[in-house]
């Protein structure tokens, strides 16, 4: 399988279904912005601004969150138990079907 589906819910509450990638290295962060959603990356996916924070909305098997991750989402606004970096969940076929919604942006 080259392409699953990921669904991501905005801000203003509308559902996106987006077609990801799972041979190019992409993560979630990049795959927003490719679609044109409001995720800044403003660091370039490397777990430095939590400008790319999801709320992860189903139960599918994601990579721990590294310590770098955990440390940015504790300085983070908004954050949930189900708190995660986009640039840090790298697009996996086992992510088919994954739910997720982007974080307020924090003032």
């Amino acid at each position: 399988m080259d392409t699953i589906q990921i669904s991501v819910l905005d801000r203003e509450g509308a559902l996106h279904s987006l077609d990801a990638p799972t041979d190019m290295a992409m993560n979630v962060m990049e795959l927003c912005k490719a679609y044109e959603l409001p995720v800044e990356g403003t660091c370039g996916g490397m777990a430095l601004c939590a400008s790319c924070h999801v709320y992860v909305l189903s139960d599918h098997p994601l990579s721990e969150p590294t310590e770098d991750e955990l440390a940015m989402l504790d300085s983070a606004f908004f954050v949930k138990s189900n708190s995660r970096l986009g640039c840090q969940l790298k697009i996996r076929e086992e992510m088919n079907g994954l739910k997720l919604q982007l974080a307020p942006v924090g003032e």
